[in-house]
């Protein structure tokens, strides 16, 4: 088959790949539906996660089982299914304290960005839909495998609740997400942090009820100004650099909680700052596999659409044009067919 393959620092190819086959008797083989570009792909693809070798790349995904291995019971050829980028068997003391991506036999899933796609451990990991989908609902469905889920759980992390105050930082797919999870889990205000007015109009589409276009030192003071003095109640941190998490952090009134889920790159805290912050901080890879059953709810009832964050639709073997656009901020997020 073919797939995405990254060879170095902005150098992705659509090539000959071996097809996935069952290895262990838990896998599954999908037959991709859709897949697309992650803002963490772009790590790797600007060099400053290094790659050693030629590698196959792409962590979200959805489509319908090919093939399962003899021990997996509970999903079925010819289902629509949607997964985590972490396999979890969904029964160790983690996955039951609805930590999967912490699984005790937790493996990362790769080389998604392809028309075939091995997952392991898939009794743990997948979830159908109650039916094959129809063609629109699959960008909204395949948000769930990671972007969606990782909003939902910023915004879970934060301790959103009705009636609540919540800041935004960041305004990629994740942080747009985000604003439209924290509006799903009733908070009255909703502050998103962004430059763009593609973003802002989205951001305002999913929720936000106010937009902040400074960053760092000046916002946090934009954001005390909007709270009489005080701060928001939750701020999802949705990018990772040592910037974005201390403007998390300041942005936070005493009591209340950060949620942070983007990938952090140089983040050090002062510890004698945040002790008298007074914050809750809590975050991590998303346990996308324990939101998958509401998410897909929300999504197959018309509850949310979140697959307006993507801008930009592109065949599969258009890969390389997909992470330029992404990487050059021509696009929010990338939908790829195969």
């Amino acid at each position: 088959m073919r797939g995405a393959v990254l060879h170095g620092p902005g150098d992705v190819r659509f090539e000959e790949r071996d097809a996935p086959r069952i290895i262990k008797a838990t896998d599954a083989i999908i037959r991709m539906s859709a897949t697309c570009v992650c803002g963490s792909d772009l790590w790797d693809y600007r060099g400053i996660n290094p790659v050693a070798q030629p590698t196959p790349i792409g962590h979200e995904y959805c489509g319908i089982v090919e093939e399962v291995g003899s021990a997996v019971r509970s999903i079925k050829p010819g289902q629509f299914v949607i997964g985590s980028f972490f396999a979890s068997d969904n029964t160790c003391p983690n996955c039951q304290a609805g930590y999967q991506s912490s699984c005790q036999h937790r493996e990362f899933v790769g080389g998604a960005q392809a028309g075939l796609l091995r997952v392991p451990l898939a009794d743990g990991t997948l979830v159908a839909t109650p039916d094959v989908p129809s063609d629109d609902l699959i960008p909204s469905l395949l948000t769930l495998s990671d972007v969606m889920g990782t909003g939902w759980f910023a915004a879970d992390a934060a301790n959103v609740r009705p009636g609540k105050t919540v800041a935004v930082v960041g305004d990629g797919a994740v942080g747009l997400l985000g604003v439209l999870s924290a509006k799903q889990m009733g908070a009255e205000r909703i502050i998103a942090m962004s430059r763009h007015q593609s973003r802002q109009k989205l951001a305002r589409e999913f929720g936000a009820t106010d937009v902040v276009t400074e960053r760092g030192d000046d916002g946090v003071d934009r954001i005390k100004e909007l709270t009489d003095g005080v701060g928001a109640d939750a701020v999802l941190e949705c990018v990772g650099t040592q910037q974005s998490m201390m403007q998390a952090i300041r942005s936070t009134r005493p009591g209340g909680s950060v949620g942070y889920v983007g990938v952090p790159h140089g983040v050090e805290l002062d510890g004698h700052e945040l002790f008298f912050s007074h914050v809750h901080l809590h975050g991590g890879p998303a346990p996308v596999r324990r939101f998958l059953p509401e998410l897909i709810d929300l999504v197959w009832n018309g509850k949310i659409n979140p697959g307006k964050v993507f801008d930009l639709t592109l065949t599969l073997d258009q890969v390389a044009e997909a992470y330029r656009a992404m990487d050059e901020r021509r696009a929010i997020k990338v939908l790829l067919r195969p």
